[in-house]
């Protein structure tokens, strides 16, 4: 049978792991402001000339670098004719 001492220090015990963990759940960040900073950067408008080299190069089948020196060289002609 316990005595009152130690069920003192175990009901003591019990609080700061309680409290711990309420503390903890206090600083966590808002979770809305990840997904409104990658909104943003996904917004970006794309030139004209772009998405055509772009679509070029899907017709293609172009993929990893191929594909981004494909469209760079394509939109520095595009720019060029212009």
């Amino acid at each position: 049978m316990m005595t009152i001492s130690p069920r003192v220090a175990v009901a003591a015990f019990a609080s700061l792991l309680l409290a711990s963990s309420a503390f903890a759940q206090g600083t966590a960040a808002p979770a809305t402001s990840a997904p409104a900073a990658k909104t943003a950067k996904t917004e970006k408008a794309r030139s004209p000339e772009s998405l055509d080299c772009s679509k070029q190069a899907d017709e293609k089948g172009l993929h990893g670098k191929e594909r981004k020196k494909f469209r760079s060289d394509c939109i520095k002609e595009a720019k060029a004719k212009k």
